[in-house]
């Protein structure tokens, strides 16, 4: 039988085993809260940088496409010609202004000496056309060059005289201030496709 001294004794030390469990499960109990707590306080971190890194990609991604389009709009600003044909490589109407400023470049100038009244250039131009619009390079540029006809101007007949043009649907090829190719003869689309790229590689 327990005596009264050792219910006395026994008493304490239960309390005080209450106590440590109480005390040791409420540490337990804050260490997880506490760990949940900076679990949630990392995930929304993560979400937030996440969130941020999307946003900035987006910004980067919209200031491309601004510069994409002031770039077309330069582009798109810079010939005095009337555009004829070509998306990358431009086909313009001939103007000295534009054609002074290509042959600065190291871009290849093609040149199309054209009279409105024959009818092989009649022909023949929509197919250069249609080549031009087929281009995917930026480093052509060509100029319908008008010829021995009542559009002509004084411009046009110098340049005719400068590269010893005789006959209308001549084509010149100019590159690097070099005429690199003269021809007279009538050419189709993949003539034109093949001439230019060979061009391009000189």
């Amino acid at each position: 039988m327990i005596n009264n001294s050792q219910r006395g004794f026994a008493m304490p030390m239960i309390i005080a085993i209450v106590a440590v469990v109480v005390v040791f499960g409420g540490v337990v109990y804050y260490a997880n809260q506490s760990r949940i707590q900076e679990d949630k306080m990392a995930q929304e971190k993560a979400m937030m940088e996440k969130e941020a890194m999307e946003q900035k990609e987006k910004d980067a991604m919209m200031a491309k496409e601004d510069d994409a389009m002031m770039d077309k709009g330069e582009t798109m600003m810079k010939y005095s010609g009337v555009m004829l044909a070509g998306k990358s490589a431009p086909l313009l109407d001939f103007a000295k202004a534009d054609y002074d400023a290509a042959v600065k470049t190291d871009k290849l100038v093609v040149l199309y000496f054209y009279a409105n009244w024959c009818p092989i250039c009649k022909a023949e131009f929509p197919l250069m056309q249609e080549a031009f619009n087929e281009l995917s390079t930026d480093n052509v540029i060509g100029f319908r060059v008008n010829y021995n006809d009542d559009q002509t101007d004084n411009d046009e007949k110098n340049l005719a005289k400068q590269f010893g043009v005789a006959y209308q649907h001549t084509k010149v090829f100019v590159k690097n201030g070099q005429r690199i190719l003269k021809s007279p003869e009538g050419w189709d689309e993949q003539r034109y496709d093949m001439e230019i790229n060979k061009a391009l590689t000189q």
